[in-house]
């Protein structure tokens, strides 16, 4: 207790917020998916995933996960190109829509074309909008904070994708 004391009070916020951070990292990666398959046809199509792609990318994808915030490569990712969701192959995103939201993730003000992704309106506890490929494979989510010319924040999981650059 007297090592408590000791404390100032910006120490135990920022405890306080390394706790809450640890949770929620730890809480993202333990995710249980919303429903089981119904159907040996889901079943498949889970064990298909389950063979494709790695375990921390079918936790994204088919489980609906969310990676630790700075920690995807694609973040980082400058150069002209396109991105392709792992979950269905297919290009979702261009570079040129690519912008820093310094939130931790890859950010775009819009998909390559609009029906290259699928919004699913309102899901979770929190009512955000989640953004899926054209296979059902979770991406991210999308917000109503982004830049011009659309306004959204499409904020996607680095892991649910990868990049090809316009040079060979």
């Amino acid at each position: 207790m007297k090592y408590l004391k000791k404390l100032s009070k910006l120490h135990l916020v920022i405890m306080g917020l390394l706790v809450v951070v640890l949770v929620y990292a730890i809480s993202s990666y333990f995710n249980v998916p919303a429903s089981a398959p119904k159907n040996s046809s889901d079943t498949a199509v889970e064990a298909h995933f389950k063979k494709i792609l790695t375990p921390a990318q079918y936790h994204i994808l088919r489980e609906a996960g969310t990676e630790i915030p700075f920690s995807g490569a694609l973040d980082y990712e400058t150069r002209p190109g396109t991105y392709y969701s792992y979950g269905c192959d297919k290009p979702i995103f261009r570079s040129e829509q690519k912008y820093d939201s310094g939130t931790g993730w890859p950010s775009f003000w819009a998909p390559i074309k609009p029906d290259a992704v699928v919004l699913k309106q309102g899901t979770g506890s929190d009512g955000r909008t989640e953004v899926l490929d054209t296979c059902g494979s979770h991406l991210g989510h999308v917000f109503d904070d982004g830049p011009q010319p659309t306004g959204k924040r499409y904020c996607m999981n680095s892991i649910a994708m990868y990049f090809v650059s316009d040079k060979k």
